[in-house]
């Protein structure tokens, strides 16, 4: 069985991100595909479903407001359950009111899901720097992989993954992670590790350990790739544009608050400008 949630808030990104887990589940025969949608309110102290928690929200006219469009909620998904009646999987949705991130969290320590896949336009700007965006703050935090998507993907074409590591991390669970990949799409795996400036190591350095990693899990149908561009982000994106790469895979070391304002993220960063999916694990 493989459970996947699917955060939906009816925009285009969350749509792809559908779609794109609906495509898996036709080549699944056990499968379940959750749906949620989260309703934030104005005032939240905590989750609530369905139209429960309205009186968090500050005045009568905004409480009208939340159930009206709490019923519209309902009857759209009752819709899109109606379309999945003959899909083959098990299909489940689910609408709460409170903040975006907090109700993904308590969904995905309820549910345990296999995989995330979320639909994303990326944070920008100030809100990258301060905030980041859900998605972000769902890659920095999941304990179980995380698919991003922005734009319509087609997963019988998905057929090159790139792999971006430095590959000193021997960590059995992430490479056993990695391979369900192999098995969802029967691709092609390029290893690549980033040479950049201030972190240089001889070809010869990289590609044994490259190889040492892909002895020690057997890993097969694997390229090894060294990369050099003035950091680590940019070089992971150049070296997908330069193969047309169909995926992009990384670890994420999930630090919150101050370390991370500090010191940042290379995977969040990938997830925010990359084009092409990027799925993501946290170590």
């Amino acid at each position: 069985m493989i459970k996947v949630l699917v955060p939906y808030d009816f925009s285009e990104p969350s749509n792809y991100a559908l779609n794109f887990a609906k495509s898996l589940g036709s080549n699944y025969p056990q499968f379940e595909l959750n749906l949620l949608h989260v309703i934030e309110t104005p005032v939240a102290t905590g989750m609530s479903t369905m139209g429960g928690g309205l009186d968090t929200i500050p005045d009568f006219e905004n409480q009208v407001f939340f159930l009206e469009l709490i019923e519209r909620r309902k009857k759209q998904f009752a819709e899109l359950e109606k379309q999945h009646k003959d899909s083959g999987y098990a299909f489940h949705t689910k609408i709460v009111l409170g903040n975006v991130f907090k109700g993904i969290s308590e969904s995905v320590a309820e549910q345990h899901p296999d995989l995330i896949i979320m639909g994303s336009k990326g944070a920008t700007g100030l809100e990258e720097v301060l905030v980041g965006s859900n998605t972000e703050k769902v890659v920095r935090t999941a304990n179980c992989p995380v698919i991003t998507i922005k734009a319509e993907t087609d997963i019988t074409k998905m057929k090159k993954v790139v792999f971006a590591s430095d590959f000193r991390d021997t960590d059995n669970e992430v490479a056993s992670r990695f391979k369900r990949i192999q098995e969802l799409f029967n691709a092609e795996f390029y290893f690549v590790i980033v040479n950049t400036p201030g972190n240089f190591e001889t070809t010869r350095e990289a590609i044994a350990r490259i190889k040492a990693y892909v002895q020690k899990h057997k890993f097969q149908n694997v390229k090894a790739e060294i990369y050099n561009s003035l950091s680590e982000e940019s070089g992971i994106l150049e070296f997908a544009d330069d193969i047309d790469a169909d995926l992009i895979a990384m670890t994420t070391h999930g630090r919150t608050g101050l370390i991370h304002l500090i010191t940042g993220s290379i995977a969040e960063d990938v997830v925010n400008h990359s084009k092409r999916p990027v799925w993501t694990f946290k170590r």
